[in-house]
């Protein structure tokens, strides 16, 4: 069941000065967030995923369009009806937006001091959240005096303050380091494990996608250009730039530079293999060669795992017969896509 729907939504802002065109941010975009997944929009900067997830809070209006959130569709609402349905939705921001001056405890209670919960419901509510994120012995420690990691906690645990069914993180590793990063990547996908929360994870970095998401839209120029499964979008990138992102993380055919480097200190035929079947082993191609009694040494690439599933690209040289070469290709070719790199 869908969460958030987006139908052929197009949001436009003025030109920079007058006369100048309108500047088209979001161009008929059609998506479906289903309920309890982390779902993430990935794209460069300029693609248009923040404005996208400002639409779906109603932060900004569409130009045209539709945004419905679990139910209801946010552009035909009042702003009354708009702070009643902000409050079913988290948001964890890139520069966390917390209050320097207050204590952790003070942004804890602030939105649920704005919802109207009680001061005895608000103790045991922020207890909960802090002891949730880790954070329990820095309760009365002032934000200004916290790590970046930490922030994002606290940015974390306010944002699930009114028990949100939708969190909307924008960014939210982009100021932290590599160990940071992964720390607050596992916390969020222990909030979409643990409370069931759907997440609508922003980003342009494709790691963090790999690490906890479920399926993944990609943004150029205000489209979206491919989306699916994270699994099958990383195994077999359709759009120039998804396959642009997913090399950031995964070997595909080795630039020609190191193409290069390797011809001088390697001799025979390269050929890549992709490995994309899970069921499929590594140990069946590499038999195959053995049989038609061709000798074969890994010279690039790696086989990665996303969610259980592993895929790769095995970039081998070969050397033999050429027609034992070929007939062993043509039998590891029945399992295992292989593509011949340009000799």
């Amino acid at each position: 069941m869908a969460l958030v729907e987006l139908h052929r939504v197009v949001k436009e802002f003025p030109g920079a000065r007058r006369g100048d065109p309108v500047h088209r941010a979001v161009d008929g975009v059609d998506l479906s967030v289903e309920q309890g997944e982390i779902f993430a929009i990935i794209g460069y900067s300029g693609a248009g995923k923040s404005t996208l997830v400002r639409l779906v809070n109603a932060l900004e209006p569409v130009t045209s369009g539709s945004v419905v959130v679990d139910g209801v569709d946010v552009t035909t609402l009042s702003e009354r009806a708009l702070r009643e349905l902000r409050q079913g939705i988290g948001m964890v921001f890139q520069q966390f937006n917390l209050m320097e001056s207050r204590t952790v405890w003070g942004n804890l209670a602030f939105p649920l001091t704005v919802a109207g919960v009680a001061k005895g419901e608000q103790q045991k509510r922020i207890s909960e959240l802090l002891h949730f994120v880790g954070l329990a012995d820095k309760a009365h420690a002032h934000v200004a005096d916290l790590s970046g990691g930490q922030k994002q906690r606290v940015g974390i645990a306010r944002a699930l303050a009114t028990n949100p069914r939708l969190l909307l993180a924008d960014e939210a590793t982009s100021a932290l380091d590599p160990e940071t990063t992964r720390d607050v990547l596992d916390l969020l996908a222990k909030v979409n494990r643990e409370l069931g929360t759907t997440i609508l994870l922003i980003t342009h970095e494709m790691d963090a996608v790999r690490r906890i998401a479920h399926r993944v839209a990609v943004m150029e120029k205000g489209r979206v250009v491919e989306t699916g499964p994270v699994l099958d979008v990383f195994a077999d990138p359709q759009h120039a730039v998804t396959r642009r992102f997913v090399g950031t993380v995964v070997d595909d055919l080795p630039p020609d530079e190191v193409l290069a480097a390797l011809r001088a200190t390697h001799r025979g035929r390269f050929v890549r293999l992709a490995f994309r079947d899970p069921a499929v082993r590594q140990s069946d191609a590499f038999a195959a060669l053995l049989r038609h009694d061709v000798s074969f040494e890994l010279v690039y690439g790696g086989i990665e795992e996303i969610q259980g599933s592993s895929f790769g690209n095995l970039t081998l040289a070969l050397t033999g017969d050429d027609a034992a070469i070929d007939a062993a290709l043509a039998e590891i070719g029945t399992t295992v896509p292989w593509t011949e790199v340009a000799r």
